[in-house]
């Protein structure tokens, strides 16, 4: 019997025994959170929406989470269904307007930016003041998309790059989508892992309170000076 095949069906009988245990997640304090803050983003008069991340890559389209919206731009690394405006946003403010938009949102889109933090100055650029970004993306996934797939999100990741220095405040910051690991080997340090919850997404809504000192914070690197890849287009 192939190790694979041994690896796998202990857990395949896991999954079954674990299958009336599973709820639904949509009393999580997370659901909970994220849709009181998408309400309250729709209570904005006319806002100007900017998706990063639009292309339709898993059939879901956002494109009607604000039916209020004034105007609404879908901004992608690769062109696709659902985009607008075609780039990188680790140089947001070379394609779209500064100090524009109302609100700017992602969807698992975090963790495939090999420089999060200047996005954040991005995002802060072409967001105007009293504006909000809101994200949702991961704290443990497997690997995907590869090979742009930098990093993974806990929740209070998000202070280190939306806060005072940065020109924001972030108003929620919350996990969800338990789950648990399993190791596969003996080391002593991994024997209770089992005992930990670990979550699979975290929410992020955080205004923008102040340009950022521009001359303090930069980041003048490129992605393009450390990798010569591309994010992966839908097959």
């Amino acid at each position: 019997m192939r190790l694979e095949t041994i690896t796998k069906t202990p857990y395949r009988i896991f999954a079954m025994v674990m299958r009336p245990f599973r709820r639904s997640s949509a009393k999580e304090d997370l659901t909970i959170v994220e849709q009181s803050s998408i309400v309250k983003l729709r209570n904005l008069e006319a806002p100007k929406v900017l998706e990063i991340g639009s292309r339709n890559v898993s059939n879901v389209l956002h494109r009607d989470l604000f039916p209020n919206a004034s105007e609404y731009v879908g901004f992608d690394v690769l062109a696709g269904e659902n985009v607008d405006v075609v780039g990188d946003v680790h140089q947001l403010s070379d394609y779209v307007p500064e100090n524009y938009f109302d609100i700017v949102y992602s969807t698992s889109v975090f963790e495939h930016l090999m420089f999060p933090w200047k996005a954040a100055l991005e995002i802060n650029k072409v967001l105007k003041v009293g504006g909000y970004v809101m994200t949702r993306t991961h704290p443990v996934w497997p690997e995907h998309e590869m090979p742009w797939d930098f990093w993974r999100f806990p929740r209070n990741s998000f202070l280190s790059i939306f806060n005072g220095v940065t020109g924001f405040e972030v108003e929620h910051t919350i996990e969800g989508r338990p789950m648990r690991a399993f190791p596969l080997v003996t080391d002593s340090p991994m024997k209770d892992m089992h005992r930990y919850k670990l979550n699979a997404s975290v929410f992020c809504l955080a205004r923008k309170t102040s340009d950022y000192d521009r001359e303090k914070l930069k980041w003048d690197m490129k992605i393009d000076d450390v990798v010569d890849t591309m994010y992966p287009a839908k097959k």
